[in-house]
């Protein structure tokens, strides 16, 4: 027979362990795939002329920078297109998606065939390859088809494989993606 300090004692164990559990769950929210640390997100030096509030990608280096004024900037690591697939010039962020659901261009399937199956889009989730986030990037009120977004492939950062937009790891993107708002000028530099 069970007494009522075993009870006592059993119940306290068992909502201790309750309680603990948003602790185990905040851990899990810490990014699963860390890229190099120079991709790692730090504040860095730019030139003290850029306004804060822009976004500047340098393609050949594989960084993204958000400026913050005053000769500073966050840079974040970034994966970009293969060579001939990059965007180039100066584009407008006109509209933010959590989880977006992705349809590859006629382009990306004839490069790709088994992209094919993919034709009429896929909803957003966790094995989308626009990954948690994405910032869509448009020149004089249209889409250009080119975003700033997560990624499936984290490993991808710091090297030129995507289909010409931006990636990011998710964790860096849902950064990025609370801290610039829509109308954000971004330009990208090959």
């Amino acid at each position: 027979m069970t007494t009522r300090r075993q009870f006592l004692g059993h119940t306290a164990a068992v909502t201790g362990s309750f309680i603990a559990a948003p602790a185990f769950l905040r851990a899990a929210e810490q990014p699963p795939y860390r890229v190099a640390e120079k991709y790692e997100p730090q504040e860095v030096r730019v030139k003290s002329d850029l306004p804060a509030g822009e976004i500047y990608v340098v393609t050949a280096r594989h960084f993204l920078y958000l400026t913050l004024g005053e000769g500073r900037a966050m840079r974040y690591g970034v994966a970009v297109g293969k060579a001939g697939l990059n965007f180039r010039g100066r584009a407008t962020i006109a509209r933010k998606v959590k989880w977006p659901s992705w349809r590859p261009t006629p382009d990306m399937i004839e490069r790709n065939p088994s992209y094919a199956k993919y034709e009429e889009g896929m909803p957003g989730g966790p094995g989308n390859p626009l990954g948690s986030r994405a910032l869509y990037l448009y020149q004089n009120g249209y889409d250009t088809a080119y975003r700033i977004h997560g990624t499936t492939q984290p490993s991808s950062v710091g090297r030129s494989v995507s289909n010409g937009c931006i990636r990011m790891t998710n964790w860096h993107v849902e950064e990025l993606y609370e801290r610039v708002p829509l109308g954000t000028r971004v330009t990208v530099y090959s």
